[in-house]
């Protein structure tokens, strides 16, 4: 038997690439809807994010969600990603 593959994924705010596990799922549905996927299992586009502050508002400063969407995100998104970090740590 071989190793298993862990996915790697890159963080939208710090840039750097870590297993698909350690980071949040943003999703933008089919319907043009904005969501947290916990999950990952949320169909439409993913983008993903440390469960880190700094990562947090490294993406909110530099728009990084809105230009993975291509469509304005808003602060509720980031506002929402904050408070469950908090229930996280």
């Amino acid at each position: 038997m071989g190793v298993k593959k862990i996915p790697m994924r890159m963080c939208t705010g710090c840039r750097e690439m870590k297993p698909k596990r350690e980071l949040v799922r943003v999703v933008k549905q089919t319907d043009g809807a904005i969501a947290l996927d916990f999950t990952g299992k949320l169909n439409g586009r993913g983008a993903y994010i440390c469960k880190d502050k700094t990562c947090i508002e490294k993406a909110r400063k530099s728009n990084a969600l809105s230009r993975a969407f291509e469509t304005k995100v808003s602060e509720d998104i980031y506002a929402q990603l904050e408070t469950e970090l908090d229930g996280i740590e």
